[in-house]
């Protein structure tokens, strides 16, 4: 299993489980960058740090991953996906099929979650499948080319 650099990063509404999720991929062996919020502020705004996150995937992709969090996860997912050479997903619970094929077909580096919606077990459960899931390549390479062409064209 590859070991990328991951950055954490949450509001308010993602606080509390970005500090245990943190603790997780450490017990893991992953090396993780907190990059906010630092402390409890229910006025915060999540852009202000799920931007920050987003750039620093995109400044190596191949070796960077993030997980943010936010009440719904939607709007954080939203803001990553600004960043040109970020491919965010979003996931507040349900199959975690979903998660495995963001990385086969999509080959996502960025999870969002909806810190409302998940516990503590299932946000770990979709992390490791996540993680542990490659990128297939294949056809899947030639679509997601694609929509880095568009991106850098755009």
């Amino acid at each position: 299993m590859k070991r990328y650099m991951i950055y954490l990063a949450a509001d308010h509404a993602g606080f509390e489980l970005k500090g245990q999720i943190e603790k997780f991929l450490r017990e893991l062996g992953y090396e993780v960058i907190d990059m906010g919020a630092y402390e409890y502020d229910q006025a915060d705004d999540y852009p202000d740090f799920v931007l920050s996150a987003a750039e620093r995937v995109a400044k190596n992709p191949r070796e960077n991953r993030a997980i943010i969090l936010g009440g719904s996860g939607q709007g954080e997912a939203i803001a990553a996906n600004k960043v040109k050479g970020v491919k965010a997903m979003l996931y507040y619970g349900g199959n975690l099929d979903i998660v495995k094929l963001s990385r086969q077909h999509n080959n996502t580096n960025v999870l969002s979650l909806g810190a409302r919606f998940l516990s503590f077990d299932q946000a770990k459960e979709a992390i490791r499948v996540w993680l542990e899931t490659e990128f297939e390549g294949g056809r899947h390479e030639r679509r997601v080319h694609k929509i880095e062409e568009y991106e850098q064209n755009h």
